[in-house]
């Protein structure tokens, strides 16, 4: 067996919950920032990352000061995520703890901002006639 299934790995990783995730879920849980529903390590690909809105595409990572020892870790972790249509927005956990305002900020301007991935498909029928 390769270790416990998704479902009880998530609900174990939302149990280890660091002080910065427990802070920033308190903002995004119930469709709190933006009416966007937020999920908890929610298994994408085979990653779980700190928090995903699946409607936006967008993954949240909070990062302590253990993750600049894995940093190359990290950089193929977001980029695999990227491949698979999402974007990745890496803050700091001293940063959602010391200065939450802004921490929602760019969380909000992620959200509001046009994602490729997330275009209405090109419509042959319609456009400009030359």
């Amino acid at each position: 067996m390769r270790g416990p299934q998704p479902h009880i790995r998530e609900r174990n990783l939302r149990r280890l919950q660091t002080d910065a995730e427990r802070k920033l879920w308190q903002h995004l849980r119930d469709r709190r920032l933006l009416g966007c529903k937020f999920r908890r390590q929610h298994r994408i690909d085979r990653f779980y990352p700190d928090f995903v809105c699946l409607q936006a595409h967008l993954i949240i990572e909070l990062d302590g000061s253990q993750h600049l020892d894995q940093q190359t870790y990290d950089n193929a972790r977001t980029q695999r995520l990227q491949q698979l249509g999402y974007r990745v927005i890496r803050l700091w956990n001293d940063d959602v703890l010391l200065r939450m305002d802004d921490a929602l900020a760019v969380i909000a301007a992620a959200l509001l901002a046009p994602h490729p991935a997330l275009r209405a498909p090109f419509s042959p029928q319609g456009g400009e006639k030359g």
